[in-house]
Formats: C-alpha cells, structure tokens, sequence
C-alpha cells in the first residue's frame, strides 16, 4: 500500500490498517525512492490522490477500492471487501466519499484528531 507520506490524514489512517493487516500488507510513503524505482508506470499524481494498492500479481488498485482490498488481509475486516464488491450501490458511493474526503483531507485530519484523538 503506497500513501501519501506528507500526509498526516494519510498516516493516521495507514496506522490504523497497518494494526489490522499486520505484516501481511507492506505499507510505503510514495515519497521513498523505491517507489519511482519499482513503479515507473504509475505517476507520482495517482500518489497524489489517493493510496495506491499493488497486489502480488502487479496489479494496482486505487482509491477506496484499493482500502477495501487490503482489508481482505485484516482477521476482522475482510468481509468489507465483500461488501463493497457486492452491496448494490456501495462502491459508487465508497468511492464518492472517499474522493470527496481526499480533497478535503486538511479538515478531515481535523475532524480525526478532534474525535479519536491523535
């Protein structure tokens, strides 16, 4: 999983799903050099946006859909995945929010720090 390293939104998030994942998902800022390295084909704007999921098999997911795949690694939270594949209306709207969130990721930081502390 490939985030945004200057982020502090991002962080707070990426800790919370690196605690459910545990070691079975590698997480990376896109700031670390390897990236650029061993993904040229992605542009450091994808990075830029929104987190970026590359599966064994190469392939590379974005946005909440590559959220939602990593917690397929998670004990507790694999059934999201389910979900978001196969809720009728739900990736739309996942992928809505969490678009709407990126843009606005300063007062969401916010908002994560004012409710759930730091």
């Amino acid at each position: 999983m490939i985030y945004d390293g200057d982020c502090n939104f991002c962080k707070f998030w990426i800790a919370r799903w690196q605690r459910a994942t545990g070691t079975k998902v590698d997480y990376i800022a896109s700031q670390n050099p390897r990236v650029a390295e061993q993904l040229p084909e992605v542009p450091q704007e994808c990075f830029d946006t929104s987190v970026q999921l590359v599966e064994t098999d190469g392939k590379v997911y974005n946005g909440a859909e590559a959220v939602f795949r990593s917690l397929t690694y998670s004990r507790f939270w694999r059934w999201a995945f389910w979900f978001y594949r196969h809720a009728p209306g739900f990736a739309p709207i996942a992928e809505w929010a969490y678009g709407f969130v990126a843009r606005r990721r300063q007062f969401f930081s916010f908002l994560t720090r004012l409710f759930l502390g730091n």
